[in-house]
């Protein structure tokens, strides 16, 4: 039993958006690493490297990322956003966002594009460390910064730290004296503007965790003046993730730049950070704005802002992560079984894989919508709405919600789920004891491992309980 459409429509229960596929073979435009090509046969490949060959060497599920498109794409976000901000006057700093996804190589990847880096944990700084980036490229935020990870942080010499509270001044001034530096700080604003993007993707409305209101920023700001340890160097604002457009920015600047002239009659303000958020497209009904779009908006809003308030132009910082990872990362998945659902007299097919909510849990946290391809064979079967399904003992494990694949898709087949490079593994986890896979880079035909897929006997270690080591269930 298959799901089909009716005469070439759309299945009616398929989202709005979604449409049937002249070819449900194809690779969408936009939603694919650069390198991604399909072969007569249907053979995936990235980074030269086929899909089929990837799974028989690694395993699934699989997080592949193609090392060219990320470092193509950390550069030239870097060379845009220098040549328009130069235009109008001013500089820029770009911030590599970790949080999207963070490894030793990756950190080689971004410092060698020119790119600094944001950490916001303790764990992020040892790996940007463990990486090689240089401690004063560095930004640390977060709301909860412990005692031990602001001591590390000053320790070690990073860059800026983004203060989020009152009680964070205290805090930075005295591990910086400790270790006898003077801290460059940001104090982390919220702007209230609400961006265009899922209520908890969403960081600048006043009545959430991050950040202080505008109003009570001038008396924050002299406070840290205040501290001999502590170097006021600007702002900072984030409004949203997976944001297009630029309406959003333009206003939280404009909220900005008026508290920025404010602050300036006590000394000097010499960087605004405006924050990332900048959106991909994760199926082919989502229209991200172009990089260098983006860029042209930014800095024009700045430049009239500032003319307006008759200041001089700040240096302007950026933190993208998804923007350069996002795009560049492929999951792969193994069917394992199927499964034609009957609601309302039209039928679903349940396809289910051997990952889920473990390795890509932004499904069931924020609704993401995401797209689907066979990845191993081509097929000329009518084109079937499909779930794809996780391996987890919850309802809300879905993968993909909806797609439309080959009407033949079957247990064996190989999937692949294309823009997966961002907060997948970084928020993967090891929900029903599932290790967490691995991550490997592709590059001119090869593949290498990033980081290390974790087995169960990894898992029963941590066990102190555990009676005896695991031998994968051999007597």
């Amino acid at each position: 039993m298959t799901t089909r459409s009716l005469e070439g429509l759309p299945n009616p229960l398929a989202p709005d958006w979604l449409c049937v596929p002249a070819d449900a073979n194809a690779l969408a435009p936009g939603l694919w690493p650069t390198s991604a090509t399909r072969s007569p046969g249907g053979e995936l490949s990235i980074g030269g490297v086929t899909a089929a060959a990837l799974a028989a060497e690694f395993g699934t599920p699989l997080y592949v990322i193609d090392e060219a498109d990320a470092r193509a794409r950390a550069a030239e976000l870097l060379t845009v956003f220098q040549a328009e901000f130069a235009r109008i006057g001013t500089s820029v700093k770009v911030y590599y966002a970790g949080k999207a996804f963070l490894s030793t190589e990756v950190v080689r990847w971004v410092s060698d594009a020119g790119l600094n880096i944001d950490v916001c944990s303790g764990g992020e700084l040892a790996v940007a460390l463990a990486g090689g980036a240089d401690p004063a490229r560095l930004g640390f935020h977060g709301n909860n910064k412990s005692l031990a990870e602001l001591d590390q942080a000053t320790r070690v010499g990073v860059g800026t730290i983004v203060i989020d509270s009152e009680v964070e001044i205290g805090r930075v001034a005295e591990a910086a004296a400790r270790h006898g530096r003077a801290q460059n700080v940001r104090l982390r604003v919220n702007s209230g503007v609400h961006a265009h993007t899922h209520e908890f993707l969403a960081t600048s409305h006043e009545d959430q965790k991050f950040g202080i209101v505008l109003t009570d920023a001038p008396r924050l700001v002299a406070l840290i003046r205040a501290e001999p340890a502590l170097n006021f160097v600007g702002l900072h604002c984030h409004i949203g993730s997976q944001i297009f457009g630029a309406d959003g920015f333009a206003e939280s600047a404009a909220r900005l730049l008026d508290l920025h002239a404010v602050l300036l009659a006590g000394g000097p303000v010499p960087e605004l950070n405006l924050g990332g958020g900048f959106g991909i497209a994760y199926t082919s009904a989502d229209e991200p704005t172009p990089i260098r779009e983006l860029a042209v908006a930014l800095a024009d809003i700045v430049a009239t802002e500032c003319a307006r308030l008759n200041i001089p132009l700040p240096v302007v910082a950026f933190e993208p992560g998804r923007v350069i990872i996002g795009r560049a990362g492929v999951s792969l998945y193994r069917v394992g079984t199927t499964k034609a659902v009957d609601v309302s007299g039209r039928q679903r097919l349940y396809v289910s894989v051997d990952g889920g909510m473990s390795d890509n849990v932004r499904p069931a946290l924020y609704g993401a919508d995401y797209a689907v391809r066979l990845a191993d064979r081509t097929s000329t079967a009518e084109p079937a709405l499909v779930r794809i399904a996780g391996k987890h003992c919850e309802s809300g494990d879905i993968v993909v919600d909806a797609d439309y694949l080959p009407s033949d898709v079957t247990p064996g087949d190989l999937l692949a789920v294309p823009a997966t490079g961002a907060y997948c593994w970084a928020l993967s986890n090891n929900y029903n004891y599932q290790g967490r896979a691995p991550v490997v880079a592709v590059l001119n035909g090869s593949a290498r491992v990033l980081v290390r897929g974790e087995t169960i006997a990894d898992l029963l270690a941590r066990d102190a309980g555990a009676q005896q080591p695991f031998n994968g269930g051999e007597s």
